[in-house]
């Protein structure tokens, strides 16, 4: 099923890497939170792909039981196709995946490229745990 996906960066060589079982879980998500990932940010006014706006809203979706899942990508190449199903998101901020940890908060889940073969989804639980990890 990977054999499509080709990693265009670090990030994802690693993600396809713990996915294959090549490095243990834990390892991977202590080099997750020094990754850097792309959030499509919400840009209500401005230049295309240039965040001005001090009060960034990402991209976030609820699920079936109310869970706000905020969406992530490995790079902004990754997020084209989904963002267009989300008008106002085609730009983002590219930061640290603990920064975004620091700056979203708890009671949130993450998925990391959806729609895509090689991604990652967390329950809130686990980004507790991992905001823990990085603090």
């Amino acid at each position: 099923m990977n054999s499509a996906f080709e990693p265009q960066n670090e990030l994802e060589q690693k993600l396809l890497a713990a996915q294959a079982g090549e490095i243990p879980g834990d390892t991977f998500m202590t080099e997750l939170l020094q990754a850097q990932v792309f959030m499509p940010i919400l840009e209500k006014h401005g230049i295309e792909g240039l965040q001005t706006s001090k009060d960034a809203t990402p991209l976030t979706l609820t699920t079936e039981d109310d869970t706000q899942i905020l969406i992530l990508f490995t790079s902004p190449e990754r997020a084209r196709e989904f963002v267009r199903d989300y008008p106002g998101y085609e730009g983002g901020l590219l930061a640290e995946f603990k920064w975004v940890l620091e700056k979203v908060g708890t009671g949130l889940g993450i998925s990391i490229n959806p729609n895509w073969p090689v991604g990652l989804d967390m329950e809130p639980e686990m980004v507790e745990q991992l905001t823990q990890l990085g603090s």
